[in-house]
């Protein structure tokens, strides 16, 4: 009976992904919003598995090969959702799919950063009544990510996404996996189902381990579709702005696991690595998943003469972005977060999405502001804040070039 209970949320997670699969396998067709909310849940059910399966394959690998495979395996929900988007926008470019894949991108991006480090802070000061310190080896995620950042902003000013773009972007993933796989201590700790698998003998444990990427990965693969259209169906049908659903509910659905692992984590009292993880996440999607977009357009569409599609509006939702992510790294330059600092990035998060919405059902709520322009007072306020954070502490921002090299004397995070 007790052996049987320590595999429940194997067999709960494998159980969430059956009505989506046999959906698919079936071929059965259904209401939109029933086949984006089966889809959706079979996406997270296989997250979860896939997890576990990240988590204990690191008993078994190199640091440098586990990094490099968990960062990779870790994105794909998120990856294959925008992947999808980004390849229907190459066959059909006249079509809002490129718009969805941006949509896609930046809304998981913006969910990271505006609501889950926001809510690690305040479960830890909720229960510990401290901030969240991180060691000094993420310095070296905090400076790819400035990086990317940076580069992140010459988007919206030349008006493309281009193939070269792309290679800058994974090119810094590259470099990151590399520097990252000289590491001096390993800082992973497992815990539920993962140590599940790791106490398993190395055979069993491999083999269970191999299992649960191709299952999770064909149910994340095989879904993908019916739940992007799903989205999109259900917002016409429904009347709803389906660029709003696929920028926020579609990165939930994807990220969910994620999320909870680190929740949990915050809650026991390891806020650094709980920070730490969706920091590393942060970065492999300003980095790997944004780099894989103009590929993927390009050989779908069969050129790269042609950079994605986008109108004025993605390119301000993808410089809202970057100014985002541009806070979020000189906050995190001391390596700590407060409640307060947190409080901000949730409040300006809240405020970029609900105004919007706020001045087109009132006119006159932002002193006459037409709803389209409400991103670039939020892209201000992000980077006005940003300067009020550097600014008394440069060198702060300046230290982080040491993430460039692991020295012995780094700490793990607690």
């Amino acid at each position: 009976m007790v052996r049987a209970r320590i595999y429940l949320p194997f067999l709960i997670a494998i159980g969430v992904t059956v009505p989506g699969v046999a959906l698919r396998v079936f071929g059965i067709h259904l209401d939109p919003a029933i086949m984006a909310l089966m889809s959706g849940l079979s996406i997270v059910g296989a997250s979860f598995l896939l997890l576990w399966a990240c988590d204990a394959a690191q008993a078994d690998i190199s640091q440098a090969l586990a990094i490099a495979v968990v960062a990779l395996i870790a994105v794909l929900p998120e990856y294959a959702v925008d992947m999808y988007f980004t390849w229907e926008a190459g066959k059909n470019p006249e079509s809002s799919y490129a718009h969805y894949a941006i949509a896609n991108m930046t809304g998981a991006n913006r969910l990271l950063i505006g609501v889950a480090w926001g809510l690690i802070a305040f479960i830890f000061w909720i229960k510990w009544r401290q901030d969240v310190r991180l060691g000094t080896e993420r310095r070296t995620e905090l400076l790819f990510l400035g990086m990317a950042t940076a580069y992140a902003f010459v988007i919206p000013i030349k008006g493309s996404l281009a193939w070269y773009d792309g290679l800058v972007f994974l090119g810094l993933f590259v470099w990151y996996i590399i520097l990252s796989a000289k590491r001096p201590c390993g800082e992973e700790v497992t815990g539920g189902p993962a140590e599940v698998l790791i106490r398993l003998g190395r055979a069993k444990r491999r083999a269970a381990v191999v299992g649960l990427f191709l299952f999770a990965a064909g149910v994340i693969l095989a879904n993908a579709e019916p739940f992007c259209e799903g989205l999109v169906a259900t917002g016409k049908a429904w009347g709803i702005n389906e660029f709003l659903l696929v920028q926020w509910l579609a990165p939930i659905a994807s990220e969910a696991p994620e999320f909870t692992v680190a929740i949990m984590f915050a809650w026991r009292g390891q806020a650094g690595m709980a920070l730490g993880s969706l920091l590393s996440s942060k970065l492999n999607q300003w980095t790997l998943l944004v780099g894989m977009i103009p590929g993927v357009f390009a050989a779908s569409h069969g050129s790269i003469d042609h950079p994605l599609p986008m109108d004025v509006f993605q390119m301000r939702e993808i410089l809202l972005t970057a100014a985002q992510s541009l806070l979020a790294v000189v906050m995190l330059a001391s390596l700590r977060l407060s409640v307060r600092g947190a409080m901000l990035l949730f409040v300006l998060f809240a405020g970029q999405l609900i105004m919007p919405e706020v001045v087109r059902s009132h006119p006159g709520a932002m002193f006459g502001v037409p709803a389209d322009r409400i991103h670039d007072i939020f892209t201000a306020l992000y980077l006005v804040a940003a300067a009020a954070f550097l600014l008394p502490h440069p060198s702060r921002l300046w230290n982080l070039r040491r993430g460039l090299k692991h020295d012995a004397d780094n700490d793990c995070a607690q």
